[in-house]
């Protein structure tokens, strides 16, 4: 061997030598958790089919406003209207989610209308010439989109408790509304 490549070999050897002991040593140092337990308490059911209560009021115009302010708002934190009646204040110190739709979905009204998810402009008109996406298929795309679309990017609302049966509902009064905004 090359008498000046000959300390550059011993050098690369005694640092693989070393890194070979910090790897041995750094794995006994601290206990690797079983990471399966730990996020266990994160995982959500698979997709759920929900029927919509008969308690759904969706033309009630009460429901209609906390659907409204679901579907406009990021969370409790955030908001900027006041908390509309039969909305639950949250805890103190606590954030609640709220659906945000408009970052996805378009809709009357709507400032800043995202356009991930299909626009919901007339939707109702839209749903009575097409006659097929009636209330319930709207309750359970809010409350689960899996049940239909394995690979959707939407929350699943009802089946990770995000909301409860009652905001779905709301939700969907909003959505199913007769719009009469100006656009």
């Amino acid at each position: 061997m090359n008498k000046s490549i000959r300390p550059l070999a011993l050098v690369s050897l005694a640092l693989l030598g070393v890194t070979a002991l910090y790897a041995s040593d750094i794995t006994n140092s601290y206990e690797m958790p079983d990471a399966s337990k730990i996020v266990e308490k994160d995982l959500i059911d698979g997709p759920t089919k929900f029927t919509m209560p008969k308690e759904c009021k969706l033309d009630s115009a009460e429901a209609i406003e906390r659907g409204k302010y679901l579907y406009h708002n990021l969370n409790s934190k955030s908001a900027k209207d006041p908390l509309p009646k039969g909305l639950d204040k949250p805890k103190k110190d606590e954030v609640k989610a709220y659906g945000n739709c408009v970052a996805c979905h378009n809709i009357e009204g709507a400032v800043g209308g995202g356009t991930v998810g299909p626009p919901l402009v007339d939707y109702t008109k839209n749903m009575i010439e097409t006659k097929a996406r009636d209330a319930q298929f709207v309750y359970q795309k809010i409350a689960d989109p899996r049940i239909d679309n394995k690979e959707t990017s939407m929350t699943i609302n009802l089946t990770s408790k995000m909301f409860n049966e009652q905001e779905v509902c709301d939700l969907t009064a909003y959505v199913l509304q007769v719009k009469t905004e100006k656009k």
